[in-house]
């Protein structure tokens, strides 16, 4: 019997599971390397170049997490490993790029309105309570 890939197999039933298995575990991985991709952990294929987009990457993970909540109880223990370890290792990238993305990027600045001049920032040095200030506010605590 031959697959649309052109490989021969002797049992239709047996060659039809493995088809499956290797079907879904290609779907996991191309889900996860377009969700790395999308974090900036690996670089764009055609390009070169390192993209972030993590609302490009949390929409990857939502679909893996869907498989995961619609295939329950239907996978074998390897494609449910698969999936499991896959799910794990994107939300642990997906945090670490929140987490290290820019403070502008995260928090985008106000936009003055129109009809309000901007004021100039101001040429007077700061004081000493707002210096100390300032380091407070940019401390991290650990």
């Amino acid at each position: 019997m031959s697959s649309p890939t052109g490989v021969t197999h002797q049992s239709g039933e047996a060659s039809g599971f493995d088809q499956t298995s290797l079907l879904f575990s290609q779907l996991i991985f191309q889900q996860s390397n377009m969700a790395m991709m999308l974090l900036g952990k690996t670089p764009h294929p055609e390009t070169g170049k390192v993209e972030r987009d993590l609302e490009g990457a949390r929409f990857f993970i939502d679909q893996l997490e869907m498989l995961d909540v619609k295939t329950r109880g239907n996978l074998s223990k390897q494609e449910e490993s698969l999936l499991k370890q896959t799910l794990m290792a994107l939300r642990l990238a997906f945090v670490e790029a929140v987490e290290s993305a820019p403070a502008s990027a995260a928090t985008p600045e106000p936009v003055p309105k129109a009809a309000e001049p901007a004021q100039p920032p101001s040429t007077q040095p700061p004081s000493d309570a707002q210096e100390e200030g300032s380091r407070q506010k940019f401390s991290k605590t650990y």
